[in-house]
C-alpha cells in the first residue's frame, strides 16, 4: 500500500510540474539589457521634453508684454446747474457722443456716477445724484443702448472733483460720470 501511496504522490508532483510549465509556457523574458535600453530611451526622452519645455517658458518669459489693442476710451463728463438734474443742450451733446462709443462697443458695460456739490443734506444729495445719473441712463437708453449694459450709482457729496467752497468749485461738482465696468 505504501508503494499505491508513493505512486500517486508522483503522479500528482509530475502533474502538478506539467501543468506548471504550461502555464508559463506562453510568456517571452526579455533579457535584461532590453530592459535598461528601453528605461535609458525614456530617460532621455523626458530630459529632451524637458528641455523644450523650459525653452518655450523662457521664450515667453523675454516677450515684451503687449499694449491691448483697446485704446483707453474717455467718455464726456455732463454737468448740472444747482438743485437740478434735467439736461442742458450741452449734456445732450455729450451724452449723444457717449453713445455712439457704446454703439461702437457693444459688449462695453458702464456705470454712470451721480454727484452734487457740498450744499444740502448729505441725504439730499445722495438722492439728487441718482436722479441725475438716471436721467443720464434714460437718454441712452432712449437713444439705443440697452439698459442692462448701464447702471448707476450716487455719490452725493463724497467724492467733489474740485476743491472748494465757491461757485466755481460746487458748479464742476454738480456732473455724472461715465466708468467702464
Amino acid at each position: 500500500m505504501k508503494q499505491g501511496y508513493a505512486r500517486l504522490i508522483l503522479l500528482l508532483v509530475l502533474v502538478a510540474a506539467v501543468a506548471m510549465m504550461l502555464g508559463c509556457g506562453g510568456k517571452k523574458v526579455r533579457p535584461l539589457e532590453e530592459d535598461e535600453a528601453a528605461m535609458e530611451q525614456a530617460r532621455r526622452r523626458a530630459a529632451e521634453e524637458e528641455e523644450a519645455r523650459r525653452a518655450r517658458e523662457a521664450e515667453e518669459a523675454i516677450k515684451p508684454i503687449e499694449e491691448p489693442d483697446e485704446e483707453r476710451i474717455e467718455f464726456g463728463k455732463i454737468y448740472f446747474d444747482y438743485d437740478k438734474y434735467n439736461l442742458s443742450g450741452k449734456s445732450i451733446s455729450t451724452l449723444s457722443a457717449n453713445a455712439e462709443i457704446l454703439m461702437e462697443n457693444p459688449r462695453m458695460e458702464i456705470v454712470i456716477q451721480g454727484h452734487c456739490d457740498e450744499r444740502g443734506t448729505d441725504e439730499y444729495n445722495l438722492a439728487l445724484g441718482e436722479k441725475r445719473a438716471q436721467a443720464a441712463r434714460d437718454f441712452l437708453v432712449n437713444f439705443g443702448i440697452a439698459g442692462s449694459r448701464i447702471s448707476v450709482i450716487s455719490y452725493g457729496e463724497e467724492r467733489p472733483l474740485a476743491p472748494g467752497h465757491d461757485e466755481g468749485a460746487w458748479k464742476k461738482n454738480r456732473r455724472a460720470e461715465f466708468v467702464t465696468k
